[in-house]
C-alpha cells in the first residue's frame, strides 16, 4: 500500500469519527440563554432558560439536565422552566444537548444557587467541663454507645483513642505510623473509620478490639478533614466547598453537597458531627460551627463559640476550636479543641 492510501485512510477515518458530534473545538451554533445573564439564583427563584439557534438549524430533539439529574427530553421546546426549591445549592450546571442534522452540541451554564434566608445565629452556654489530654491534636470526636472515640493529629503524633468523658482516662490507644496525620473519624457498623490528611488514605478498624483491618483510598477528593454518619451514609469533607457522601461499602466518594447560606458558598469545614437530622460542622481557623441541612447543603445556622478557647490553661502549643461530639443517648452536646485541656458539654441557645 503507497504512501498516498494510507494518507487517504486516514481522512477517511478522521471524518468518519468526528461525524455527528460536536467535538467542542468548533463554536456550537447553539447557545444557553438566560435573562439578563443572570448566573446567580435562590432557592425561591424560578430559572428560565433558552436555546438559540443561531443559524436557523432544524433541530431534532433538546435533552435537558441539572446536574446529573434528567429535566426533559422535547422535539422542539426550546425554552425551559424550572423551579430551584428542591436542587442542590451551591455551584451548579445547567446542561442541554441538542440533536440537529445527525449531530449532537452540548451546551452548559453554570450557575450559583444561595439559600433563600440567612442563617439563625446561635450562641452557648457551658453546663459542665471534663478533662482533656493537652497534648491531644484533636481531629475527631464521636460517641458511641456512651463511650467517647478521637483521632488525634500531628506527624509522629497521630492516635486514635477511646476515652472515659469523665475522667479523661485513655482506655485505648493505636498509634499511627509517623507518615501520617490523623484526620477526622466516625463509628458505623462496628467499625472506625479514621482519615489521614494528605496521604490519600484512611483506615478502617474493628470497634471492640481496634485491630486496623483495612484502608481506603480517596477517590474524587486530595484530602482528609473531617467524618461523620447518619447511620446509613457516611459524610466527608476535605477543606474545599464539597462534602462528599460516601457509600459505606467501599468508601468511595459517590456525591456531595456543598454549604452555602444566603451569601456565599462556605470552604474550610473540618471536623464533622450528625446531631438530630443536621451535620455539624467547625469551620477550621474559626470559632463558628455550622448546621447545615444535609439535603441540599443549606447553612441553617451558626453557633457562635467565641470565647471558649480563653477558658481552657492558656500554652504555647494551644490550637484552634476543632471537636464536636453528640451523644443521642442523652442528648448532650460536647466541644473541645486542639491541644484543650478541656472538653466542654455545652447547650445552644438562639440569640
Amino acid at each position: 500500500m503507497n504512501k498516498f492510501n494510507l494518507l487517504l485512510i486516514f481522512i477517511l477515518s478522521f471524518l468518519i469519527f468526528s461525524c455527528g458530534s460536536n467535538n467542542g473545538k468548533k463554536k456550537s451554533d447553539f447557545s444557553i440563554q438566560i435573562p439578563n445573564n443572570k448566573s446567580e439564583f435562590t432557592i425561591n427563584d424560578d430559572l428560565q432558560a433558552t436555546i438559540v439557534n443561531s443559524k436557523n438549524r432544524t433541530i431534532d430533539s433538546i435533552s435537558y439536565f441539572f446536574g446529573d439529574r434528567h429535566l426533559k427530553s422535547s422535539r422542539n421546546e426550546t425554552e425551559l422552566q424550572l423551579q430551584l426549591k428542591d436542587v442542590l445549592l451551591g455551584n451548579q450546571t445547567l446542561k442541554a444537548i441538542v440533536y440537529s442534522e445527525e449531530n449532537s452540541d452540548t451546551l452548559t451554564k453554570t450557575i450559583k444557587i444561595l439559600n433563600n434566608k440567612a442563617p439563625v445565629v446561635y450562641t452557648y452556654e457551658i453546663v459542665n467541663s471534663y478533662p482533656h489530654d493537652m497534648t491531644s491534636y484533636t481531629q475527631g470526636l464521636e460517641f458511641h454507645d456512651g463511650i467517647l472515640y478521637e483521632s488525634a493529629g500531628q506527624y509522629g503524633k497521630s492516635k486514635l483513642r477511646k476515652l472515659d468523658l469523665e475522667s479523661g482516662e485513655v482506655l485505648k490507644e493505636i498509634e499511627l505510623d509517623d507518615q501520617y496525620f490523623a484526620e477526622g473519624l466516625t463509628i458505623l457498623n462496628g467499625n472506625i473509620y479514621q482519615l489521614t490528611w494528605q496521604e490519600d488514605e484512611g483506615f478502617i478498624y474493628d470497634l471492640e478490639s481496634f485491630e486496623k483491618t483495612g484502608s481506603f483510598a480517596y477517590n474524587q477528593s486530595k484530602e482528609g478533614w473531617g467524618l461523620c454518619n447518619n447511620g446509613e451514609k457516611i459524610f466527608k469533607s476535605d477543606g474545599t466547598e464539597k462534602i462528599w457522601i460516601l457509600d459505606p461499602e467501599t468508601l468511595a466518594e459517590k456525591t456531595y453537597i456543598q454549604p452555602t447560606h444566603h451569601k456565599s458558598i462556605s470552604t474550610r469545614l473540618n471536623e464533622l458531627e450528625w446531631v438530630n437530622g443536621k451535620i455539624y460542622a467547625n469551620t477550621y481557623q474559626k470559632d463558628g460551627v455550622a448546621i447545615i441541612n444535609p439535603e441540599n447543603g443549606a447553612i441553617e445556622g451558626l453557633i457562635n463559640f467565641s470565647g471558649l478557647r480563653d477558658k481552657v490553661t492558656q500554652h504555647d502549643k494551644l490550637d484552634v476550636l476543632n471537636g464536636i461530639a453528640y451523644d443521642p443517648e442523652t442528648d448532650k452536646l460536647y466541644v473541645t479543641g486542639k491541644n484543650w485541656d478541656q472538653i466542654f458539654e455545652v447547650k445552644i441557645i438562639k440569640k
